[in-house]
């Protein structure tokens, strides 16, 4: 065994590996908290947190989706989802329908409001 494979070098470089700034989890936290931090006071100014901004671009992608076509598309559980649209509805960016084929099933659709 080699002077630069012995046991505490070893141990010495798979902690390396393990500091967080060599963390790919880490870059990617911090670039999605740097994104948030860029797009708030443009969101602020039109009413929206980047959440709900997201949402938004959704409808705005394909109008007329469910909450569940929403949420999958976000990554996230419907329930947590709703409380998200009944705000963006309070504030008449969007309007939330029930489908007439089956009323389980929640349509969303951006209002004039929310295409401006």
């Amino acid at each position: 065994m080699s002077a630069d494979e012995s046991p505490t070098h070893v141990a010495s470089a798979d902690c390396d590996s393990l500091l967080l700034d060599n963390q790919l989890c880490f870059a990617l936290y911090s670039t999605s908290l740097m994104m948030t931090k860029v797009y708030k006071p443009l969101l602020q100014a039109l009413g929206l947190t980047y959440p709900q901004y997201l949402a938004m671009m959704v409808l705005w992608e394909k109008d007329g989706l469910t909450v569940s076509d929403v949420s999958t598309r976000l990554l996230t559980d419907p329930g947590s989802l709703t409380p998200l649209l009944k705000r963006l509805e309070g504030e008449g960016f969007i309007s939330r329908t029930r489908s007439k084929e089956d009323e389980r099933v929640v349509l969303l659709h951006l209002t004039e409001q929310g295409r401006a």
